[in-house]
């Protein structure tokens, strides 16, 4: 395997590494109980999907 001929400069390692920043995610809303949902996923609040009932969702008291 190949090897470096040279070693990076720590200015060089860390403008490659400027860009490791955590993103927001991407929130839509739930069409049954308005909460903020991530897509693609069950609604924790109210437990469904796609306009149906997935999980059952105890209410706390």
């Amino acid at each position: 395997m190949a090897q470096p001929k040279r070693r990076w400069s720590k200015e060089r390692t860390h403008l490659r590494r400027s860009t490791w920043k955590l993103e927001n995610k991407n929130l839509s809303e739930c069409p049954h109980c308005h909460e903020a949902v991530e897509p693609h996923k069950v609604c924790k609040n109210c437990g469904y999907y796609n306009g149906k009932e997935v999980v059952k969702v105890e209410e706390k008291a």
